[in-house]
């Protein structure tokens, strides 16, 4: 069985995130995880080297049955170029509420934010509590 690659740390995500740049980054990372925080109640874990992931469940690769490991029901990572958001669009209801987000793109696994400016903060919200009601079930 292949595990995951990213795997929760024990680093210190206030010292990660004040280490953010550019400077608008290390804000609105900071903002993020208050957020994020707010809506879970969890505390923030650091996944890999950039990650800060909130609660966890056990994935299976859809493409390969054999990769799975513990990933976080949601989370963030406050990168150069953009906010990179996690979870918000894996169920059907996240994916149903997203459109509403504001000026977003997506990647595979992600949700990517120039800055928190250009979204509806209240919708990520209702996406972060969605991706937090996730079950602990495999998810194929």
């Amino acid at each position: 069985m292949s595990e995951i690659k990213t795997q929760p740390t024990d680093a210190d995500v206030p010292a990660f995130l004040e280490a953010a740049t550019p400077a608008r980054r290390r804000e609105d990372g900071l903002a993020l995880a208050e957020l994020f925080h707010e809506v879970t109640g969890a505390e923030p874990v650091l996944w890999g080297p950039s990650m800060v992931g909130y609660g966890s469940y056990r994935y299976v690769s859809p493409s390969d049955p054999k990769r799975q490991g513990d990933w976080p029901k949601t989370g963030f990572s406050p990168r150069k170029a953009q906010l990179s958001l996690y979870g918000l669009k894996d169920l059907p209801d996240g994916a149903a509420l997203l459109p509403q987000l504001g000026a977003y793109t997506e990647g595979a696994g992600c949700v990517y934010v120039k800055k928190l400016d250009d979204i509806d903060l209240d919708v990520l919200r209702r996406l972060i509590a969605i991706a937090w009601a996730r079950g602990d079930d495999p998810v194929p």
